[in-house]
């Protein structure tokens, strides 16, 4: 698993469930995207994020979920009971894997750092790479260089 974006807020499942699943997805021609394990409402929820040129179908979503549940139940990784979601990353997809800075260079996004950089946690505009360890965004009239290290979440943002 990539440990740059976010990699502190990870937490044991999340990583365990993403070396399990990682080559079961890529195996149906998928890409995992994220993976959440969030209690929400005393309830436990496992998401799991895939996607795929041309996006993802709920058929592809089905698959993923029904080989996953049986993976899941034979290495029995997580104590409690859970509820597991497969679904697309959506519109505001998050950007976890190196190859994703490239894929979506030009594309708007919006970056929250763990503490301030230049007196600010959040940055929108446009992805201009990953470059030397550093996340590169123009805002508008400037270019900001963000250590990939302290980048909490990195997210398309949605330009309506």
């Amino acid at each position: 698993m990539f440990k740059g974006v976010g990699a502190v807020k990870k937490n044991r499942v999340e990583d365990i469930v993403w070396e399990m699943s990682e080559s079961v997805i890529e195996s149906l021609g998928l890409e995992l995207v994220d993976v959440e394990y969030v209690k929400e409402g005393g309830a436990w929820f496992l998401r799991v994020f895939i996607d795929k040129a041309g996006g993802i179908t709920h058929d592809d979503c089905q698959e993923v979920s029904v080989r996953l549940s049986e993976l899941l139940d034979r290495k029995d990784p997580i104590p409690q009971s859970y509820i597991l979601e497969v679904s697309s990353p959506g519109i505001e997809r998050p950007l976890n894997k190196p190859g994703d800075f490239e894929r979506f260079r030009g594309y708007k996004v919006r970056a929250s750092t763990f503490a301030p950089v230049d007196g600010r946690k959040e940055f929108i505009g446009e992805l201009n790479g990953l470059i030397d360890g550093n996340v590169l965004i123009h805002t508008g009239g400037d270019q900001v260089s963000l250590p990939l290290e302290q980048v909490a979440k990195i997210r398309l943002e949605a330009d309506f």
